[in-house]
């Protein structure tokens, strides 16, 4: 499977949601300043194409037809996901260079870079097995 990215586009995910819970009034005011100024410079840069936060709600879907949804999300509160970045980067090492800086980390918030794929590499996959069955033999 190719896993090489043809984008420059990169997805940082924003793990765990306690990093503030052990920070004093004083400390939480300074790391918010700086997670905004980090923010605002990505932003300026045109580094930055989106970006949210998430609530805690959720619901998952799966079975047939999405016949079963059930409340969620069930991982631990380190692996939720928070929000999200839609980042321009020339590389993953760039990307990663990107969430390094980002001033909840030396809290213990947890980041997630991903390259976004120019094609899902499942439903390629789902694809190309296809046409391998449709070629007659000996072709």
């Amino acid at each position: 499977m190719n896993t090489t990215n043809s984008t420059s586009e990169y997805l940082i995910l924003f793990r765990g949601c306690g990093w503030d819970r052990s920070l004093s009034p004083a400390e939480l005011q300074k790391s918010l300043a700086s997670f905004f100024g980090w923010f605002e410079r990505l932003s300026a840069s045109g580094v930055l194409k989106a970006g949210q936060p998430l609530t805690d709600d959720a619901r998952i879907v799966s079975g047939k037809n999405g016949s079963t949804v059930a409340d969620g999300p069930f991982a631990e509160s380190k692996e939720t996901i928070g929000g999200y970045f839609l980042i321009r980067a020339e590389s993953l090492d760039a990307a990663v260079a990107i969430a390094q800086q980002c001033p909840t980390l030396e809290h213990g918030a947890v980041m997630e870079v991903r390259p976004i794929a120019a094609q899902c590499q499942k439903l390629h996959r789902a694809e190309k097995r296809i046409a391998e069955k449709l070629v007659p033999a000996g072709v």
